[in-house]
């Protein structure tokens, strides 16, 4: 009678090593080994014993695509996600993107509308993410974009945005917008 194929390790050690794999593949940003520890639920000495685990079978921690499998990658994770941004999610990205970083009062002057859920959900698919406090807006939190918004779109860094002057007659409505909520924020 055959057995059935394990898929997972019943060494410990081993399980670990798969976990931090996984993590490493699924993080948008390097992960120290602290942070791997908290992801994991497990001590610092246990996950650098996986990672030797992991250097010992893949020489090294860093995980890459290949050329070949670009555009595979870009169909399962970018494209999805610029399909499921709603026109508010998109305009958000946009100010924060060229105005960032900034707060969601900010954000919401600019709009004209509440802007709480639109960038709960930019931070949940991590587009945005926290970039300090505002001391002169009461402590409201400032947003900016992740290096996820800049793979996402196609941009080496936000220095490759189109200039607003290159946008053609809507430049001039978003221009006037942010000019008004950047005289009335501190140099």
């Amino acid at each position: 009678m055959d057995r059935p194929l394990r898929l997972i390790s019943a060494n410990p050690v081993d399980r670990l090593a798969r976990v931090v794999e996984a993590l490493l593949v699924v993080a948008s940003q390097p992960l120290s080994v602290e942070d791997l520890a908290v992801a994991a639920n497990d001590d610092t000495e246990r996950i650098e014993t996986a990672l030797r685990l992991l250097g010992e079978r893949y020489s090294g921690w860093a995980f890459r695509a290949s050329r070949e499998a670009a555009e595979a990658c870009a169909t399962l994770f970018e494209r999805p996600v610029e399909r499921g941004l709603s026109g508010a999610a998109m305009e958000t990205l946009a100010i924060v993107a060229y105005f960032g970083p900034c707060t969601r009062p900010d954000v919401a002057r600019i709009r004209g509308v509440a802007a709480d859920s639109v960038v709960a959900g930019l931070v949940e698919r991590g587009l945005i993410a926290e970039s300090g406090r505002d001391a002169e807006a009461a402590g409201a939190i400032r947003y900016k974009t992740t290096p996820l918004f800049e793979r996402v779109f196609g941009l080496e860094s936000l220095a490759a945005l189109p200039r607003l002057d290159d946008l053609g007659g809507e430049a001039d409505e978003i221009r006037e917008r942010l000019e008004a909520v950047a005289e009335k924020r501190p140099a």
